[in-house]
This record gives structure tokens, sequence and C-alpha cells, in this order.
């Protein structure tokens, strides 16, 4: 009996052991949907920002009204989490419609912060085109979206700088 233990316990150890975990594969881009709450797009090797994006959401709070819309705000995060994994920073868009919160992030490309807001913008548009635009901007969820961005910030520790075309 207890040879019988021994054995089963040795064998789900060595299996632990030598089987590897599984990886989300960094090459493609991370689609996250949360029904009734947001759509996250991340685009390849982004995908450690998503706890500042979720505690933006939180953040926000529930979407209360279906018709509130809001302007893509756009971005330029620094987050020492992703930092530390080849990034030196990443961009960032935020857009309400339809009762859903839309994220999108991606890197600058190259490298180059000079085009980031031409660079995030239509990564946007390009997620965005899915989702119909049927309201007008309202002003005051503009503010209330780059006040949870900046509040999400602070209490992470991470340097936000708001993208203006």
């Amino acid at each position: 009996m207890i040879e019988t233990i021994t054995l089963i316990t040795l064998s789900l150890l060595l299996m632990s052991i030598l089987r590897p975990g599984k990886t989300p594969p960094l090459d493609n881009p991370l689609v996250i949907e949360r029904p009734g709450r947001y759509h996250m797009t991340l685009a390849p090797q982004i995908n450690l920002a998503q706890p500042f994006i979720e505690a933006v959401d939180k953040q926000l709070g529930s979407v209360n009204d279906a018709n509130q819309y809001s302007a893509t705000q756009f971005f330029e995060v620094r987050d020492n989490q992703v930092t530390a994994h080849g990034h030196d920073c990443y961009l960032l868009a935020i857009t309400q419609r339809n009762g859903m919160r839309y994220f999108q992030a991606t890197s600058p490309l190259n490298g180059s912060q000079s085009n980031s807001h031409k660079t995030i913008s239509e990564f946007a548009e390009k997620v965005l085109a899915r989702f119909p635009f049927t309201g007008e901007n309202n002003p005051i969820m503009n503010e209330r979206i780059v006040a949870a961005v900046q509040e999400a910030a602070q209490l992470r520790c991470i340097q936000i700088k708001q993208l203006v075309p």
C-alpha cells in the first residue's frame, strides 16, 4: 500500500518537473472580452499591461448608461512590469461606446515615441472598426477616463502621459 502511494507521488512529482507549463504565445495579439464590461486588445508582447488596464476599469466603475460615449483617449504608459520585458513604454487607447469599454495597447513602432499618437490611433481605429459609433461624445466621460487612468497609475506607481493630436 505504501509503495503504491510513494510510486504515485513520485510519478506526479516527476511529471510536474519535466512537463513545462503552458505560456501564452507572445507573438500574437491577446484579445480579452468581459461580456457587458469591456473588450481589451493587446498587441504582441504587451500582455503584461493587463493588470493596469483592469485597474483603470475598476477605477471607472460599472457602465451605468449604455448611451455614454467617449472620444478615444490616448496615453503613453511607462510601467516597470512591462519595461522589464523589453519595452520602454507602451501606448494605450480607451474608448467607451454602446455600454462597453474598449482598451487597445500596443508598443511604439521601432521604439520611436515621435509618432506615438499616430501609431496608437491607427491601431485603435482598426480594432474599433468592428464596433459602430452611434452616439455623441460626452466631455464628462472623457474627463472621467483621464482621471481614472491617472488615479490607477498613481496607485501602481506608473508614469503616464496623455497624448493629444
